[in-house]
């Protein structure tokens, strides 16, 4: 593992360790899976829209509220639908990414003034989207291959009338059969930060990599996992606005991250049945499991992770 001077921007670690075998990343061939049914089956038609004009911070603390990693933007009454804003647009918005250039050119590091614009502002407009007469093979398509965490689904007038995610796909394709075990499809050496990494340099990380969440490693040791949920949470909950006195953005991204991670911490091992992590994972309603091995940190296993190994069986 680098130490923190080794060439790496402030809170930015690689782990390099191996475990005890010589595991690279198992080749996957893609395979058409015979999946009868329409999507609907699988995904969620009582879905929360919100218009465009809704402020940020509504938008946030909307999202905060109902558990939600993504909420379509539609027309109100008519639900057609607009855009979409996702946990990752949040955390670019906090300083990771191009939404950051709105606190910080527009509204010239107030972080108060650019809360209150509208989502339309740091929506995604192009929205990639499944169809209600398309079938589970579509969802897993757009999923997996093209790597969208949730896709909403639209009716011939562009309605939204359902949405299906990684989640949705994770609980269908657990019957799946399969004999692969956690370190068959997991990521190995993990990038990692650590628990005094302000949340501005754990923004920036995850949009430079495109992670939803990071390893927390302090003395080489597991501490927790950060992930864009609790950056999300940091806003929707309330909690930035409760020690704020400036208001400026440099000012509510300088907490360290050990201070807004949330939940318990959960692991596996590389010898686990993918079908029981994947069991877990449900159960919990977690999205990923940090992998140790000799109490060492070696990988990460997430819904995508199994959600593309259980549907190209």
């Amino acid at each position: 593992m680098h130490d923190n001077n080794s060439g790496h921007n402030k809170g930015e670690r690689y782990l390099m360790r191996a475990g005890k075998q010589d595991r690279g990343p198992i080749e996957f061939r893609s395979r058409p899976a015979d999946r009868q049914g329409g999507v609907m089956n699988i995904g969620v038609s009582d879905v929360v829209c919100v218009p465009p004009t809704m402020s940020i911070c509504d938008g946030v603390e909307t999202m905060t509220r109902e558990g939600f990693r993504r909420l379509p933007i539609a027309d109100a009454g008519s639900r057609k639908l607009r855009g979409i804003i996702t946990v990752t647009d949040i955390v670019d918005f906090m300083g990771g990414g191009d939404r950051h250039n709105l606190v910080r050119n527009k509204h010239q590091g107030n972080f108060l003034s650019a809360i209150n614009e509208n989502l339309r502002s740091i929506m995604t407009e192009n929205v990639m989207t499944l169809h209600t007469n398309d079938d589970m093979q579509a969802a897993v398509e757009i999923i997996v291959e093209k790597r969208h965490g949730g896709v909403p689904i639209i009716d011939n007038d562009e309605h939204v009338v359902g949405i299906v995610t990684e989640y949705d796909l994770l609980k269908s394709l657990s019957i799946e059969q399969s004999q692969l075990t956690v370190e068959d499809v997991m990521s190995y050496s993990p990038r990692v930060t650590y628990p005094d990494c302000s949340i501005a340099e754990v923004a920036k990380q995850m949009n430079k990599y495109h992670f939803r969440r990071l390893p927390v490693v302090s003395d080489d040791v597991l501490f927790g996992i950060v992930t864009a949920t609790d950056i999300m949470k940091y806003v929707g909950s309330g909690e930035v606005f409760r020690s704020m006195q400036t208001g400026e953005v440099a000012e509510v991204t300088a907490r360290p991250i050990r201070s807004i991670i949330s939940g318990n911490l959960y692991t596996t091992t590389p010898q686990k049945d993918i079908h029981e992590i994947a069991r877990e994972m449900i159960q919990k309603q977690i999205g990923a499991f940090p992998v140790t091995e000799d109490a060492r940190l070696i990988g990460m296993i997430t819904e995508y992770d199994l959600v593309k190994a259980l549907a190209q069986r």
